[in-house]
């Protein structure tokens, strides 16, 4: 056998070698295509919730590991529109203006689907203020408390303890962008005439001063917003204003807070990478009654957001199971049996 010939030999060799090894790594691609899917923990319950709701349906269903990437709302944005995060489940994408809305334009990241449309915020009342509570004795003490404006009539009902002669509205925190337009509306209606408006120091602060008054049977009136916990726990009423409109809006907050699309987003490529999960997440929808309810299970049980989810695929099956086709559905429900 020449040198020539061994030579040839061995480089025909080596080549089969490298094009196996290609065919290997081509086996590995099909891998990397199922890589874990990284989801956004940008630090609220609500969104630690629909993250585990659908990691456990994208492990057990799917057959995708899942992984979580906690930061900032900056900082879990900025990792999606890099691709360091895959999946955001609940943007709320209007309080980042430009950021977000430039990235979808841009195609850096897209809108796959609506979470939820349905959040409130504003001034609210315990239900039993204006209906009564028959189960607690409690009789309705303001029958015909429906609007803002209708709390110039009840000062002396939301009697404030520092200021006997004025009724108390218990706004937002202090630093919360929420804070400023609650002070502005109260202005607008009236309000300041006969009744402070008092800062809680936290939200602790406010969630506490709201269950108080529900347990004691007692008129509360403030802000708050949906879905919480305590709006799930208890029974609150969001008091009317005029229908939103941007003038109104723009002129000093002179209507209804917006609702918000919160929506589920994806980084760039990840509809290609996972076609059948992209389906499933544009098919994902909730709404703030449900989320309130998860929340509040949460609390009520001390429990962990993987116990909620658990909680909600078990007992609302009748929506969660139309995202799916019925092969994951089985899978699922099998997963956490």
């Amino acid at each position: 056998m020449s040198k020539r010939f061994v030579n040839i030999f061995s480089f025909l060799l080596i080549t089969s070698v490298i094009v196996l090894s290609g065919c290997a790594q081509g086996g590995g691609q099909e891998k990397d295509e199922k890589k874990p899917i990284v989801f956004a923990d940008a630090g609220w319950d609500s969104l630690r919730f629909h993250n585990s709701v659908a990691k456990i349906i994208i492990e057990n269903g799917y057959d995708y590991e899942t992984k979580v990437t906690t930061g900032s709302s900056p900082s879990t944005i900025e990792g999606l529109k890099k691709g360091d995060i895959d999946v955001y489940m609940e943007l709320w994408a209007k309080q980042f203006g430009d950021t977000v809305s430039d990235a979808i334009d841009n195609g850096i990241i897209k809108k796959i689907g609506v979470n939820f449309d349905d959040n409130k915020q504003g001034f609210y009342v315990p239900t039993f203020v204006i209906e009564g509570d028959k189960d607690r004795g409690i009789e309705p003490i303001a029958p015909d408390l429906k609007s803002v404006k209708d709390l110039t009539k009840y000062p002396e009902l939301f009697k404030d303890p520092e200021s006997p002669k004025k009724g108390r509205i218990v706004g937002a925190i202090p630093g919360w962008a929420a804070d400023k337009i609650m002070y502005a509306k109260y202005e607008y209606y009236g309000l300041d005439e006969n009744f402070t408006y008092f800062r809680p120091g936290s939200d602790a602060a406010l969630t506490t001063s709201m269950a108080k008054a529900v347990e004691r049977g007692k008129p509360w009136v403030g802000y708050y917003f949906e879905p919480t916990w305590i709006m799930g726990l208890y029974d609150f009423t969001l008091l009317e204003e005029a229908n939103f409109s941007e003038d109104k809006w723009q002129d000093g907050y002179k209507c209804e807070f917006p609702s918000m699309d919160c929506i589920i987003a994806v980084t760039k490529g990840f509809t290609d990478r996972a076609p059948e999960v992209t389906k499933f997440l544009k098919n994902y929808k909730t709404n703030s009654e449900i989320i309130s309810l998860a929340l509040a299970y949460m609390q009520e049980n001390e429990a962990e957001v993987d116990d909620a989810a658990k909680w909600y695929l078990k007992n609302y099956e009748d929506q969660w199971t139309n995202w799916v086709p019925d092969d994951i559905e089985e899978k699922v429900k099998k997963a956490i049996k």
